[in-house]
């Protein structure tokens, strides 16, 4: 597999929804780019049609001083892109192994450390999340409880919204939302933030509003701009991010979450175990 590098595009992407339409046009270029060229602020500019000023506040709102910071970065990590190939199955492959280059370059180390010692040091853990992100909800739940983390996973809106008004400083509570946009989880999230509890978002959406009641935002890698988004399960970035969760958890304190990993497994077999005692 190839060494993952970290780039500019799943930032971009994951301001999208904050540029204004100029700013988009100069975002699509950058994302979709492929070629080498001169990258001067008036080359792309004139090419854009639009003023090097939006270039200017395009490059700001990536998080650089002025476009030649960003231009730099961006010629520093531009990789040529590969043609995807006609087979179908290798087109999805590439599509899953673009999902994973951008997940890397959005993981932030820190905020993973900061959210397995909120996991560690919470009382109960509550998972809220709605269709395909309720599943992968389910699955964190499942993986979580074989470290012996209380948790509850809640997939039912009405339940959502009177468990979030229960929570307390003592609970952590996890929404996923790709889109960002699902009103259920976040006013449950908001709920939960009120009461007191530590609050985590899961999305592909830097949205600032989920910042006022979100104490970490995790962001997941978009699919928007993928050439064959639509053949990718919207779990897949959701559960790779559970996994590098869930990894750091179990690094925290190997010794322990092994034997409690070793414990559940016990008690999923035990009843086969119990039965073939018997039997001897």
């Amino acid at each position: 597999m190839e060494e993952y590098e970290k780039t500019l595009i799943p930032v971009i992407e994951s301001l999208y929804g904050s540029f204004t339409a100029l700013e988009k046009k100069a975002a699509d270029f950058f994302i979709h780019n492929t070629e080498k060229m001169d990258f001067s602020s008036k080359h792309i500019a004139g090419l854009l049609f639009i003023s090097e000023a939006t270039l200017s506040r395009f490059a700001k709102k990536c998080g650089f001083k002025g476009y030649r910071e960003f231009i730099f970065q961006y010629e520093q990590n531009m990789e040529e892109r590969k043609p995807l190939a006609s087979n179908l199955a290798k087109q999805v492959l590439n599509c899953y192994q673009d999902l994973l280059n951008k997940t890397y370059a959005l993981l932030d180390e820190g905020q993973v450390g900061r959210i397995v010692r909120a996991v560690s040091g919470s009382r109960r853990m509550y998972i809220y999340g709605c269709g395909s992100s309720g599943l992968a909800g389910m699955e964190m739940k499942l993986r979580f409880m074989r470290l012996g983390v209380p948790v509850e996973a809640i997939t039912d809106i009405h339940i959502m919204k009177m468990n979030s008004v229960l929570l307390d400083e003592n609970c952590l509570a996890v929404g996923i939302s790709v889109s960002g946009k699902t009103q259920e989880v976040l006013r449950s999230l908001k709920a939960a933030k009120q009461n007191g509890a530590f609050t985590v978002l899961m999305t592909s959406a830097r949205e600032r509003r989920a910042g006022e009641f979100c104490d970490e935002i995790v962001l997941l890698a978009a699919r928007e701009h993928l050439e064959n988004g639509k053949a990718i399960s919207p779990q897949f970035p959701i559960l790779v991010m559970i996994d590098i969760l869930y990894s750091r958890l179990l690094q925290a304190d190997r010794r322990h979450r092994e034997r409690l990993h070793e414990y559940t497994l016990d008690a999923l077999n035990g009843g086969k175990q119990e039965r073939e005692g018997k039997a001897k």
